[in-house]
């Protein structure tokens, strides 16, 4: 039996069965019991495979300092897909003025002033601060599940304005962290094909925008510094990624003085597993009810 792989089929079937809910908004939807269940039940996998290795669990709010965003460099390659919070810091003048502009549907943005937070842009972006200084021995490693912000709305629904990601993050030595990264990659493909999923890993890029973008994406590829693992979820030709490993060399060590214990300059990797996508490519791959999915399955998950 041939299989759809169109975003709309996607999208219709996961509404049908209550596993998205439209919101009015592409990329934004809410998620029904069964969809948080299983991303539950996947996130507990991955903690389980992850426990030996014994990294400092971290939690951040889906907002970060806007001097990090900046310091980051992350609008000098993905201004397209930053998100930055304003608010209305006016008088009462100006507050009538906003008031009137609502209710008549006329431009009102004006009247607020940037804050001092935007949205996260990366699951990974908030601890980089935390690490400046010396690092001990052996580097550091860290666990997070963070919600991530894209300006990228879309009718795919594995093209998410706000999601979350599992992320580990990596600092040490060049030798520590290649070598972590190429354990991980691994393992985030034994991880998604025990689950029955046809993953396989992949070089890419990231979005960068402009022509220069285009440039950086080249040497991306070239270095091999960002693997995805990718799998058939709305097209067989062009398969999602459902998980991303990067190794970011010093950029990060650099910008945060970020430093060895013998001196040198800290390298960092980090790898997310996309949580949404990879629910929507379990209801994808082995149907939208969880009781006729593999046996296999549904015991490593435990449902």
């Amino acid at each position: 039996m041939s299989i759809d792989f169109s975003p709309e089929v996607l999208s219709n079937d996961l509404i049908a069965a209550g596993h998205i809910i439209p919101v009015g908004v592409q990329g934004i939807f809410g998620r029904g019991p069964v969809f948080e269940e299983v991303l539950r039940r996947f996130d507990d996998y991955v903690s389980r495979v992850a426990a030996a290795d014994q990294a400092t669990r971290m939690s951040f709010p889906p907002c970060l300092d806007r001097k990090v965003l900046e310091r980051s460099e992350y609008l000098d390659s993905f201004p397209q897909l930053a998100g930055t919070i304003f608010s209305f810091t006016g008088n009462e003048a100006q507050h009538k003025e906003l008031i009137e502009n609502v209710h008549e549907g006329r431009p009102w943005t004006h009247l607020q002033t940037m804050t001092g937070v935007c949205l996260t842009p990366a699951a990974c972006y908030p601890v980089y601060p935390s690490f400046t200084g010396t690092l001990p021995e052996g580097g550091r490693l860290v666990d997070m599940q963070n919600w991530v912000f894209r300006n990228e709305p879309s009718p795919e629904p594995t093209r998410m304005q706000s999601f979350r990601v599992r992320e580990f993050v990596r600092v040490g030595t060049p030798d520590m962290v290649v070598a972590w990264r190429d354990l991980w990659l691994q393992r985030g493909l034994d991880i998604l094909q025990s689950l029955g999923l046809p993953a396989h890993s992949e070089v890419a890029s990231d979005p960068f925008f402009g022509r220069g973008g285009r440039m950086l994406a080249a040497n991306q590829r070239e270095q091999q510094l960002k693997f995805e693992v990718v799998i058939p979820v709305i097209s067989q030709e062009k398969p999602t990624a459902v998980c991303s490993f990067n190794y970011h060399q010093d950029h990060f060590g650099k910008l945060f003085e970020i430093q060895t214990a013998d001196g040198e300059v800290a390298h960092t990797a980090c790898l997310g597993f996309g949580l949404e996508r990879i629910v929507m490519a379990l209801f994808k791959t082995h149907g939208m009810d969880t009781a006729g999915w593999p046996a296999a399955t549904r015991d490593i998950l435990g449902l």
